[in-house]
């Protein structure tokens, strides 16, 4: 299954639509249903300006000041049609005339919006098809209401969303998977190649399309303090982590401080890797590689002994300065604004670092609905090369006797397995096997690496490295 047609963003200004009228002015406009006119404000930034949902949605809900049920189902659906966007058009295809493509984006919008609603959320029929006719008439016109009536209605008349997949029929397993749980086929792909059991498949790619709870690390605060200020419950797997049921994680006092901040318990377990290995000789100078936006800097400044300088940098200077944000109040600390594969600090320079390395962020799906139909299979091979330069740096940024640990948000082998087992082989370094320093983890193992999981952890599928200079 493909995901949508990325040119259609581009086509929206000039595009007339499929209407015979000109939208209706904003003064004209009927009052139309907050929630569901929000959650499509959401889409059409996407598609139309490559917007990111995670800071368009809060920028929205904050100006329109919506009852708290209206911006819990805003939410659910903006992002619940993000996610389920290849799906949603797979469906949509076998129902309307013309190639999706060619359709006003945002007549297309308002389709996948109207069409999760019925076969996802299982709104009435008569509910989900009266507002999205509503929407269309004031947003596109009163032409463009009667197309997205006629298919919204043959959408209701197929059931719901195992309807649907039943009725599609797709002939092989991974297109069956790709289709039930809202993920590209080359990502099933890839995520059915880095898990050991296959049979965990659909169950993390199930887990990958649930909304995810918010995470709280207790940097400068008890954590004991937090769960009791925030409602939450302590983390299972860092000693830092605290998990809210819901809320506003911004109303939580000490994350107003900057005594607590959100961070996916994942990535707190990713920073406490580098921690906890064990190192030959003196600790006392850490490097965060490219730190932006300064999450994992923030908790390894807040853990490290005394005494320890760190270093944070990024090529950005806009990520510096959120590096800086999240590092206020911290003494012995030095941002920078430097290119990690020219770096400008000598060779040898720290103890312990973190390469926290770009990558496609296959495994923080479930915060980035729209990502995973934005990326594609020829996305990973440019990375994977500028992994592999910035591993070289980093190896040669430390010590001898000193660790660097190699961390992406992606679980995809190229990104992964294939980049440490690369560098494995030199002579001047050693592997050190991550799971023992996470007993309390059970199946974070992946061969000596380490790797999370949603499904089994209720994290984003961080994975992890430790590689020790032997020389």
């Amino acid at each position: 299954m493909t995901g949508p047609d990325r040119r259609a963003g581009h086509k929206r200004r000039n595009d007339p639509g499929t209407g015979n009228q000109r939208p209706q002015s904003r003064r004209h406009r009927p009052v139309l249903d907050g929630a569901r006119l929000t959650a499509y404000d959401v889409l059409d930034g996407v598609s139309s300006r490559d917007a990111y949902a995670n800071l368009l949605l809060p920028q929205l809900l904050r100006e329109r000041q919506l009852e708290p049920r209206d911006a819990a189902f805003a939410t659910q659906l903006a992002y619940g049609t993000l996610r389920a966007t290849g799906t949603l058009d797979a469906l949509l295809t076998t129902l309307v005339s013309r190639p999706l493509a060619e359709l006003d984006p945002k007549v297309l919008d308002l389709l996948r919006l109207g069409t999760y609603q019925i076969v996802d959320l299982r709104v009435p029929a008569h509910a989900a098809v009266d507002t999205t006719v509503a929407l269309t008439r004031a947003i596109v016109g009163t032409g463009a209401s009667g197309l997205v009536n006629a298919v919204l209605r043959k959408v209701a008349a197929g059931g719901d969303r195992a309807a649907w997949v039943a009725a599609l029929a797709p002939a092989e397993d991974a297109d069956r998977l790709a289709l039930s749980t809202d993920h590209p086929r080359w990502i099933v792909d890839a995520w059915r190649d880095a898990l050991a059991e296959d049979g965990e498949v659909e169950a993390a790619l199930l887990a990958d399309d649930l909304a995810p709870e918010v995470h709280l690390v207790a940097r400068h605060v008890d954590r004991d303090e937090l769960v009791a200020e925030s409602g939450g419950e302590a983390g299972p797997w860092s000693p830092y982590a605290v998990r809210l049921g819901g809320g506003d994680p911004g109303k939580v006092r000490s994350v107003r401080s900057g005594a607590a901040a959100v961070q996916d318990e994942g990535s707190q377990l990713a920073a406490l890797a580098l921690v906890r290995a064990p190192l030959e000789g003196p600790d006392a100078a850490w490097l965060d590689m490219c730190a932006g936006p300064g999450g994992k800097a923030g908790l390894l400044a807040a853990v490290r002994p005394a005494g320890v300088h760190l270093t944070a940098a990024d090529r950005a200077e806009h990520r510096a300065e959120l590096v800086r944000g999240a590092l206020a109040g911290e003494d012995d600390v030095d941002v920078r604004v430097t290119d990690a594969t020219a770096p400008d600090w000598p060779a040898g320079s720290f103890d312990r670092v973190l390469l926290d390395a770009p990558c496609t962020g296959l495994g923080a799906l479930r915060r980035r609905p729209e990502v995973r139909w934005r990326r594609v299979p020829a996305d990973v091979a440019p990375l994977a090369e500028l992994q592999t330069r910035l591993l070289d740096s980093a190896l040669a940024a430390v010590r001898p006797g000193g660790v660097v640990a190699y961390v992406t948000c992606s679980p995809h082998t190229a990104e992964t397995v294939a980049i440490v087992d690369a560098v494995a082989g030199r002579d001047d370094v050693e592997v050190l096997p991550v799971a023992p320093l996470f007993p309390e983890v059970p199946g974070i193992a992946r061969g000596d690496y380490g790797q999370l999981w949603p499904h089994r952890h209720g994290t984003d599928a961080m994975f992890m490295a430790l590689l020790r200079r032997t020389r």
